[in-house]
């Protein structure tokens, strides 16, 4: 009775060493998943991206954590009063924003163009 308890014991000591080997353990692999969909989800709804942008961003995360992230950090901002950031990175094929500032340089290079234009023309 004894010695298959003592055949198993070397078998179950193997089996435990997996993860020094480095073989991933599937449920902490779709935990990490999960954990990494979640923090997407709330970086895009505290930068103000609708959930589809967060979809179009991130094609690889899971759109069902994306969300859960998402609406998670929308509840926390509506509750606490919390302002989002403006986001940085524009959306793919969005044509990018022009501040008022960039407006205003890039019509004085325009200006400065057509200068010497116009004194060409009068001499």
């Amino acid at each position: 009775m004894k010695r298959p308890v003592l055949l198993l014991l070397p078998l179950l000591l193997v089996l435990s060493a997996c993860e020094q080997l480095g073989i991933d353990d599937p449920a902490k692999v779709a935990a990490a998943k999960e954990a990494d969909g979640k923090a997407i989800g709330s970086a895009c709804r505290h930068a103000m991206r609708a959930i589809e942008d967060c979809y179009v961003l991130n094609p690889k995360a899971q759109k069902a954590a994306v969300y859960a992230g998402w609406r998670d950090m929308d509840e926390y901002m509506r509750e606490n009063k919390l302002e989002g950031i403006a986001p940085v990175v524009p959306r793919p094929g969005a044509k990018p924003v022009v501040t008022e500032d960039a407006a205003d340089k890039a019509d004085e290079k325009a200006e400065k163009a057509e200068k010497p234009a116009d004194k060409a023309k009068g001499h």
